[in-house]
């Protein structure tokens, strides 16, 4: 088997695991990387804010960097809570030799709103942003590093996440010298549970670069990991809860996926409760159609139809990240396949058969395999 690409992630403890070092622990594990860490310092914190913090010498941090570097080696870091100018310091010290992908998130306060740089650390940035693939600031981070014009003059690449506007949209822009803006806009999901988001969504840009990815497709991917993990939070805490980082497979990394299969049915509503009863969650129910759609713990899903065409046998769908590219290779290797549309249903599909007759889908989907507008429950 491939080994997973090696993401060193550099951060502060959060003792209720939704933000820092166990964030970025579960985002690099849910996405197939390696993780390790050099902690930065320790806090104990949870959905109501940081009640304490115990901060590490520069060369503790700097001893863990060695020990990662010196055995395990690297493919990519992300940077977070640093918790003094000395760590930042001697972070940029430990870097400025490596010739790997670097994502630093710059927080400066957590979600809760406690304050986790200090004026002296904040300036201590300018070495990390220096050497940093691209630098991750909020909006308040953004202001705090003098705003755009500033960044421009500075000549490095950023992403500015605008996720903390009164918007209904999340608006995020990805800002790279000599190169025209990329703007991501998708309606923001309605929950009180975003803690560790910003960590989460640069252990994703690491982790996605570390797997050989351009910056530009590693940051669309991680957004979708962020907004999955948005809509699978399990509901923690009294107040900015975790996300649900376990609920999010790794749909976002490796190709063909073999995600769904839809069986051929007589009777539409013994079908269904035969699936409900042996403890499949309906998440699609369209009687008029003959369809249903049931999800398995873990994210795969069976669906059943009276009429789509799996007469004697099933349907075999394959998610794909880039459906196009794909079946571009499949051609190419002599396969007939469809060229893929659009559908009605937020899909990009592609059909093929195979050598018995069975109907093959490659699809790309997104966030709307698993959350489309009309699920249900």
């Amino acid at each position: 088997m491939k080994k997973p690409p090696r993401i060193l992630a550099i951060a502060g403890s959060d003792s209720s695991g939704g933000a820092g070092i166990q964030a970025d622990i579960k985002t690099i594990t849910m996405l197939g990387g390696y993780a390790m860490t050099a902690i930065t310092a320790v806090t104990a914190q949870n959905t109501l804010g940081v009640h304490a913090v115990e901060t590490h010498s520069a060369d503790f941090v700097g001893a863990q960097i060695d020990a990662c570097l010196s055995d395990i080696g690297v493919d990519a870091v992300k940077i977070g809570m640093l918790g003094s100018p000395e760590i930042a310091n001697v972070v940029a010290s430990q870097l400025e030799k490596l010739d790997i992908p670097i994502v630093f998130d710059p927080v400066m306060v957590a979600t809760s709103g406690s304050v986790l740089a200090d004026k002296d650390t904040i300036v201590a940035f300018e070495r990390l942003m220096k050497i940093a693939t691209l630098t991750t600031p909020n909006i308040a981070e953004l202001a705090a590093l003098s705003g755009d014009v500033t960044m421009a003059r500075r000549g490095v690449a950023y992403l500015a996440k605008g996720g903390d506007t009164d918007s209904d949209q999340a608006i995020d822009r990805l800002v790279r010298p000599r190169r025209s803006e990329v703007i991501w806009s998708a309606s923001k999901i309605e929950t009180r549970h975003t803690h560790g988001t910003g960590c989460t969504l640069s252990s994703a840009i690491a982790t996605f670069l570390g797997f050989g990815l351009e910056l530009e497709d590693a940051v669309a991917r991680a957004r979708e990991f962020v907004r999955l993990a948005l809509h699978d939070a399990p509901g923690f805490g009294a107040q900015s809860g975790p996300l649900g980082h376990q609920a999010v497979r790794m749909d976002l990394t490796g190709e063909p996926r073999l995600n769904q299969i839809t069986l051929a049915v007589g009777n539409y509503e013994e079908a269904v409760l035969f699936y409900r009863a042996i403890g499949l969650a309906q998440m699609v129910d369209s009687p008029s159609n003959g369809y249903a759609r049931f999800e398995s713990p873990g994210g795969t899903t069976l669906s059943v139809s009276t009429g789509h065409g799996e007469v004697g046998g099933a349907s075999v769908y394959f998610e794909c990240l880039d459906v196009d590219a794909f079946t571009d290779t499949l051609r190419e290797r002599g396969i007939a396949c469809l060229a893929p549309e659009d559908q009605s249903w937020n899909w990009r599909e592609s059909w093929a058969t195979d050598p018995s007759g069975n109907r093959i889908c490659f699809y790309q989907a997104g966030e709307d395999r698993r959350y489309p507008p009309w699920r249900i429950g």
